[in-house]
């Protein structure tokens, strides 16, 4: 009789759910279609979607009876955007001595809380796949399990938990503070030593982390050292790496100075973020070893506007004046030796949802518009380790589609302007008119 009382709940919940309608069929329907591993224009634009995952592109994929069609006229369909560097946990406010004080003040689930509209904000604007490189008390890890179970609205999200740093280093949250005020005078991922260094990028897997991220030298943000300052020495970013691999995860590796960035590379990084003052030495290396590298250009005209309003503490204009001496040019010199570039761009240093910015910026620094929107399709998803899965519209991928106005390879800009996205063939936005069923065959 127990086994029976048992399985009651368990039998009534399977039958619910096989009760449950399962997702429609989708025919998405639009003047062109972006071809992400091609770089070319398709057309017309056609994606049928079933079950989360694309059944077939183009006019002669086999649709369904019964499927919905969605409309989007003079458009263009491309796979859903993926961002390789944001912080969905923060974001600025209009006084950056409030948003420290209100840190410390409210509690764990408020910040947790706080995240929401920023994940939402980051889907709507086009970006189905984010990784978050840096957030405490798991609070990234927390808000992409909740992602994943539908709890809440939101890209996938892979996580970093707590950036790895050096005693101090741009990334030890707590260097500005008097010792002794904070109860822990040091951000969860310092530390010192090879050793150390592999014990923290074992904890920090431990409790959920996808990848790991390593401040390899300093930052703009931080009230530490100069920008360019290496922060770990070559046999430390080793372990971190070693380590990393061993698990078979991937590192970002945050730096801005040539030396500190190539300590990174020779070790094994798989992406190195920012690089504003990489030197010939460093793009060679980059190019030579196949890493990836994340510019993050829209992050320093969202800084840039935040000194300019004043929002910036002194130390922090400074050394944001001395990266971008040489920033563009950097960025110029990886587009020519055609070293391997991954979309990112650092939001949450600047309100969320501007991601798509960074589109337009990676075209006035030289890079013709479909290998711009590569960046963000096909080459972050080999980064992010998710190509069987995503960033080309192909059968059998998950169904990420997004759709812009007109032809993006001619205006790079309409990528700000996505009226429409799917993600897991779940349709979070549709600013177009409303599905019709298909005509009957």
């Amino acid at each position: 009789m127990r086994r029976v009382l048992l399985l009651g709940p368990l039998l009534l919940s399977l039958s619910a759910a096989a009760a449950e309608p399962s997702q429609p069929v989708h025919v998405l329907k639009a003047a062109r279609l972006f071809d992400a591993k091609t770089g070319k224009l398709v057309t017309p634009g056609v994606v049928v979607v079933a079950e989360g995952k694309v059944l077939g592109v183009g006019p002669k994929a086999p649709v369904p009876e019964g499927a919905k069609v969605v409309e989007l006229g003079d458009a263009t369909l491309l796979p859903g955007f993926m961002d390789a560097h944001t912080h969905l946990t923060v974001e600025p406010g209009p006084d950056w001595r409030k948003d420290l004080i209100d840190g410390f003040q409210r509690t764990i689930p408020e910040l947790t809380l706080d995240t929401l509209p920023f994940a939402r904000k980051t889907l709507m604007a086009g970006f189905t796949t984010v990784r978050v490189l840096g957030a405490e008390d798991f609070i990234d890890v927390g808000l992409r399990n909740a992602i994943a179970r539908g709890t809440v609205v939101g890209p996938r999200i892979l996580a970093a938990a707590s950036s790895l740093s050096s005693t101090g280093g741009h990334c030890d949250y707590g260097n500005s503070w008097r010792k002794g005020l904070l109860a822990r005078d040091a951000s969860p991922g310092v530390a010192d030593g090879p050793d150390a260094l592999r014990a923290r990028v074992r904890e920090t897997l431990k409790y959920g982390a996808d990848l790991i991220k390593v401040c390899a030298t300093g930052g703009v943000m931080s009230f530490n050292a100069d920008a360019d300052a290496p922060q770990l020495t070559q046999a430390e970013l080793d372990a971190v790496v070693d380590e990393a691999h061993a698990h078979r995860r991937k590192v970002a590796a945050h730096a801005h100075g040539a030396e500190g960035a190539k300590r990174a590379i020779r070790a094994g990084a798989d992406s190195l973020e920012h690089g504003t003052l990489l030197d010939d030495e460093g793009l060679e290396l980059m190019k030579r070893k196949g890493t990836w590298y994340v510019p993050t250009t829209l992050a320093f005209y969202g800084v840039k506007e935040l000194a300019e309003q004043g929002n910036l503490p002194p130390e922090s204009v400074l050394k944001l004046r001395a990266v971008n001496q040489r920033r563009e040019q950097v960025l110029r010199k990886a587009i020519a030796l055609k070293v391997r570039i991954a979309f990112g761009t650092d939001a949450g240093v600047f309100v969320h949802g501007r991601n798509a910015e960074e589109f337009a910026l990676l075209v006035e620094a030289g890079m013709p518009p479909a290998e711009a929107l590569r960046t963000a399709t096909v080459n972050a998803a080999e980064l992010l380790g998710v190509s069987d899965t995503l960033g080309t519209l192909e059968p059998g991928k998950l169904a990420d589609v997004v759709a812009v106005p007109g032809n993006p390879l001619q205006d790079i800009r309409a990528t700000q302007k996505v009226f429409f996205v799917m993600k897991e063939g779940v349709i979070h936005r549709n600013d177009a008119v409303p599905p019709s069923p298909a005509p009957s065959r």
